[in-house]
């Protein structure tokens, strides 16, 4: 309660297409020069002079594709691949980085809810974006925590001061039994804007299997509500504040034991943002931040008697009060911001509730030398308080060739603070026997199962210490051309991630059974390249294309290989071989070759818009089979494959416009190893704007 107090008093003392972005443009625009993005520094800045690696997806682009859920649209981007969580959710993996070590904001707050690391992306709905900004490349100059490999920024769309009511409204039907329809209305008078939009989705779930009880993902509705207000109190001085509530119900169900059980899982969320924009004076311009959101799960299993099986729940909270200040230097801007954080964890298997706190400082300035020179240099100061801090710079470099042709690299240190399971979890399996315990907890609860009898031998590990956040060191250099009707973008990329959190068998029980906690173990590092180009034949047809290129590796391994100790067996023989340097592919689930092809063709005279885009994923590894500790080729692997969406876009008078086609065109499933992937989707849609 005292932290809370402290955290208001700071606050309140201190207030004294696809291809659609053109004509008929790209469905991601990358580094046009009309594109204006703010994630990357927190100004309002010119993409073409950013010297960091950034994407935007439009919203108009966005509705043109008619997907409905953020995980739709992102994986459909260069360098971005969706991956399923254990519970059927997906984030997103970035130059080859875990979903984990990429930051989600929603109109630049940050959002919480990742049971195991993973923020589920088709938790939010895509109906009222405004636009998606992408940052690649460790941002914890800027946000801290969870920025290792980039920033994912929704923004969706503002309040207008118009006397005139707009909006629209529209209604998606799909493949499994799939329901989408929104509403947005906007409205304001004199100095006052507000905004409202609603949302229901609802899905039956699908299955990849023959099993007639349990589906690959279980039928599941939520509703999205979201109103905003902004008061222009003079020309100086403006208030923004938004509310977004979400809830998620879904059917949970499970066989243990040869026994079919039912239950449902839940989820709440509400986030809550403020902010206050005060021109002080002609060149500085002030910013009061208070956020705060709220995440709770709760899902439980019932016996076919009815009787309860089993429950869990996830409570967390999360307080941020942020003042930030840009100071305009001619053309160039310095800006300096303090804030601080308050999270707070109640969940099934912590003892007690677990709370993080920390105070932060960060500073960047922008300069611009000359006509051909940008220079962008930060740092940020995290003082955390149940772990080390941390000191986290950035620097970039963009040089202007000439006008078709521009240069950039940059260079930025990110981390990720040990999350609250990784602290405090305590969480025995009752089926199996083993047991996972937080890195605070694990000298405690190991000694309480000690003296129970329970322990056969203890690992000689030392939690004297305060675990480490992992940390990153992250390299860009990229370019970009343009002239006339081509355009072409690249950028080298390479990553070292060290004090990387994995878990370790701490102790063995005397059940055979081990006991785990989480440790700063490994390195690992990736590099590659990107590649986006796109030609515009005519004002009527554009074709892009996109390529990433990965390796990504553990550091630990590499070196043991090439000292000759990793060995596989032969599954046939039982043998064991010496593996070569040659022979180890990489991490789990990482892709050499990713790459797309968009066409977009209209055909002006009818109102008609055909987007079709073709994706391919080379393959990748799923699990070890050989018993080698890592992956090799002689381990199980995901064959490559394409995919492909077709969307039809119809425009009609008086604001009316449909739509219809097909996501996974080709029905490529794969039931063992891709459950995020559907069979074939077809899909309609009617929209009515006013």
């Amino acid at each position: 309660m005292t932290c809370k107090k402290n955290i208001a008093t700071l606050f309140f003392v201190s207030l004294s297409g696809f291809f659609f972005g053109q004509e008929i443009s790209d469905t991601l625009k990358t580094s046009s020069v009309e594109e204006v993005i703010v994630t990357a520094t927190r100004t309002e800045r010119n993409v073409a002079t950013l010297p960091l690696p950034t994407q935007i997806i439009t919203g108009e682009s966005i509705r043109k594709s008619g997907v409905s859920r953020l995980n739709e649209i992102i994986q459909e981007q260069t360098g971005l691949i969706t991956v399923p969580d254990f519970g059927g959710g997906e984030g997103i993996q970035m130059q080859g980085l875990d979903a984990a070590y990429v930051m989600i904001l929603l109109d630049g707050q940050p959002m919480f809810g990742r049971s195991a690391g993973t923020l589920d992306l088709s938790r939010i709905s895509v109906n009222n974006i405004e636009r998606i900004e992408i940052v690649k490349g460790a941002s914890s100059c800027l946000y801290g925590s969870e920025a290792l490999a980039g920033v994912i920024n929704i923004i969706t769309k503002k309040p207008q001061i118009s006397d005139k009511l707009k909006g629209n409204v529209n209604y998606k039907i799909a493949g499994f039994n799939t329901h989408d329809a929104s509403a947005n209305l906007e409205y304001g008078k004199n100095k006052i804007g507000g905004e409202l939009f609603a949302n229901f989705f609802s899905s039956g779930g699908y299955s990849l299997s023959s099993d007639e009880f349990l589906n690959t993902v279980e039928p599941y509705r939520n509703v999205t509500f979201q109103p905003k207000i902004k008061i222009n109190f003079n020309e100086k001085v403006n208030l923004s504040a938004s509310t977004r509530f979400f809830m998620q119900n879904q059917d949970y169900k499970a066989r243990i034991e040869s026994q079919e059980m039912t239950g449902e899982s839940l989820i709440k969320e509400w986030n809550h943002a403020l902010l206050i924009n005060q021109q002080a004076t002609e060149k500085l311009k002030i910013v009061y931040d208070l956020y705060a959101t709220h995440y709770q799960a709760d899902e439980y299993l019932n016996q076919n008697s009815g009787q309860l099986f089993e429950e869990s729940r996830f409570d967390q909270w999360f307080f941020r009060p942020e003042i930030r200040s840009h100071y305009r230097l001619g053309k160039n801007t310095l800006s300096a911001g303090v804030g601080m954080n308050y999270e707070s964890l109640d969940r099934t298997y912590f003892a007690d509730k677990a709370v993080l706190n920390s105070e932060y400082i960060f500073g960047q300035f922008e300069w611009f030398l000359k006509e051909k020179w940008n220079i962008l240099a930060g740092f940020r100061y995290d003082h955390h308080h149940q772990y080390e801090s941390q000191l986290s710079p950035k620097l970039g470099i963009n040089y202007k060739w000439n006008e078709n042709l521009s240069l950039k690299a940059s260079v930025g240190y990110g981390y990720k603070a040990p999350d609250l399971r990784q602290l405090y979890f305590n969480f025995t399996n009752s089926a199996v026997g083993y047991t996972v315990l937080g890195y605070n907890v694990a000298s405690e609860k190991l000694a309480l199962l000690q003296n129970q009898g329970q322990i056969a031998s203890v690992e000689n590990v030392d939690f004297s210490s305060a675990l480490k956040p992992e940390s990153s060191v992250n390299f860009n250099f990229g370019g970009y051309f343009k002239k006339e009707k081509f355009s072409f973008d690249y950028n080298l990329f390479y990553n070292r991630i060290t004090n990387l959190i994995d878990t370790k068998v701490i102790a063995s029980k005397k059940s055979g059974q081990n006991v785990f906690s989480y440790l700063n173990l490994d390195e690992i590092f990736t590099y590659g390249a990107e590649l986006n180009s796109s030609y515009r034949f005519n004002r009527n047809f554009t074709v892009s294309a996109g390529y990433q290129y990965l390796i990504a590796k553990d550091q630990e391994m590499t070196d043991r290989i090439k000292n000759g100790e990793i060995f596989a067996r032969n599954p046939s023989t039982l043998e064991t071989f010496q593996l070569r340097p040659s022979d180890y592919f990489g991490l789990l689930n990482r892709s050499k070759h990713t790459a797309n092809l968009k066409l977009n063709y209209t055909i002006q005279p009818l109102g008609t818009t055909i987007n079709a885009r073709l994706f391919y994923r080379s393959k990748y590894g799923i699990r070890d089979s050989n018993n080698s500790q890592i992956l090799d080729r002689y381990d199980v692997f995901v064959k490559g494959y394409f995919t492909a969406n077709l969307t039809i876009n119809q425009e009609f008078k008086y604001g009316i416009s449909a739509q219809a086609g097909a996501l996974n065109l080709f029905n490529y499933k794969d039931a063992a190893n891709i459950p995020n992937l559907a069979g074939r989707q077809f899909f309609g849609r009617i929209q009515y704007q006013f």
